[in-house]
Order: structure tokens, then sequence, then C-alpha cells
């Protein structure tokens, strides 16, 4: 049995080849070193979680029962470095804080209702040090 083969159409072996432009090799380059991380956020960057200032007190107090229901919040004891000033929206974030760190840093583990908000700037004051 014979396959009858069909002639390359001439004006498609009149096209002039062009070399690759350099821009989508690089871009293909680049993209594949992605490890699947968070493209917003440097992973070497560090992030912390605090209560937002317009939460209602009563919301506060769920979440340091929460937080400190699933992690040590005996740093929040009195004559301990971040006990003072002893205010709820102090205490709220330190212990979201340390909620959020055991949990690997993950932005639903910020939630918290939406009462918390991820920064980039340390909120460590005095002998209080932020994980």
């Amino acid at each position: 049995m014979a396959i009858a083969r069909r002639a390359a159409s001439p004006w498609l072996l009149s096209l002039p080849i062009r070399p690759l432009s350099p821009l989508p090799l690089m871009l293909l380059w680049l993209v594949s070193f992605n490890s699947g991380g968070n493209l917003l956020l440097g992973q070497a960057q560090k992030t912390w979680c605090v209560a937002k200032p317009s939460t209602d007190e009563a919301v506060l107090q769920q979440n340091i029962d929460f937080a400190c229901s699933q992690v040590d919040c005996t740093i929040l004891r009195a004559g301990c470095p971040c006990s003072y000033p002893n205010t709820r929206i102090n205490h709220a974030s330190i212990t979201m804080n340390l909620y959020y760190q055991s949990k690997g840093c993950n932005y639903w583990n910020c939630h918290f209702k939406a009462s918390g908000l991820i920064v980039q700037t340390d909120p460590s004051y005095g002998n209080c040090v932020y994980m």
C-alpha cells in the first residue's frame, strides 16, 4: 500500500526563519525556579500576626482563650516581659502571634474571625520579643 505525500506549500517554504527572542526563554527559565512559595513575600521574610486595632474587646478575649488553649501562654503571666501593658489588644496580639508561629505562619492561621493582621514589621517592644 502506497501513501501519497503532499508537497510542502510554497508559501510555507518562503517564510523567513527568525531566531527566538531571548525574553520568552528568560521568562521560562525564571519561572522554572519558583518552588511554589508565596510570590508576594520573600521566603526568608519574617511575618507576625497581631490583632487589628479596631477589634471588639469580646472578640479579643475569644482570640486569647482560643490561642491559649492551643499554645503555652505563660509569657503573659504577671512579671513576665510581655505582661505589660496589661490590655486585651496587647495580650491578644501576643497570643495570636504565638498560635500563628506555632502553626507555620500560614495566612489562615491569622484569620481569627477576620480580627488578625499579618505584619512585616517586628512588633516586639522592650524585653517582650515576639517569636
